[in-house]
């Protein structure tokens, strides 16, 4: 059932665990960061939390304002909810150098699309746009001005297409030359250029520097 818990502390850090330090609530909140999401899509990408605990999580934050029901239905980030965004982000660049869970661990389309939006640093002079297809669910990923960009749904036109699970995608992106060895063992799939699919997982991998950068140098 949902909980009223509360630290009873005026501390703002406090008054924030309240509305969403209880366990799956800032997970609901990472994957309604790039598009709405029904219950049962929300209910895939996190496997390991029971259809009653993730009922009471979003009854709760709705309560709090977090997050708010679409005509769908499904559930979306309100304007107050969107404001985590940069927290959930800086709490997951800090917890990259935590342990792994054992296996076997989940890992959302999401979390890997997160992961590229930021980490990735693709070459400014070589523009692109990708199409995506993690799940079952499609999503556009443009390389413009040497950052990455993912929307959902499918692209108007894309210079190529890769097909894969979150784990592959995530595994592409830290070794992006075995993308050829996933395709021939029918656990990735591209279409179109394949060029571009290659500088989409290098920009992760071996990301093109920044001014800054360059200018070290």
């Amino acid at each position: 059932m949902p909980t009223s818990r509360s630290y009873r502390d005026s501390c703002g850090i406090a008054r924030a665990l309240d509305v969403v330090g209880e366990r799956w609530a800032l997970l609901v909140v990472r994957e309604l960061l790039l598009t709405p999401q029904r219950f049962s899509e929300l209910r895939h990408a996190l496997p390991g939390v029971s259809a009653n605990v993730l009922a009471d999580r979003l009854r709760e934050l709705e309560k709090h304002g977090v997050i708010r029901r679409t005509a769908e239905p499904a559930f979306e980030l309100t304007e107050w909810g969107r404001k985590l965004e940069p927290i959930v982000l800086a709490l997951g660049d800090w917890g990259i150098d935590a342990p792994q869970p054992p296996p076997p661990a989940a890992l959302s389309a999401t979390s890997v699309l997160i992961f590229l939006q930021s980490a990735a640093r693709p070459d400014p002079a070589a523009p692109a746009t990708c199409r995506l297809e993690l799940d079952g669910r499609v999503w556009t990923v443009r390389m413009a001005s040497g950052r990455i960009h993912v929307e959902p749904g499918e692209p108007a036109t894309a210079d190529a297409s890769l097909r894969a699970a979150p784990e592959t995608l995530s595994a592409l992106l830290t070794e992006p030359a075995t993308l050829a060895r996933a395709c021939a063992d029918g656990s990735a799939a591209v279409v179109g250029d394949p060029s571009a699919i290659a500088r989409l997982l290098h920009a992760v991998a071996d990301p093109w520097p920044t001014a800054d950068q360059e200018g070290d140098r």
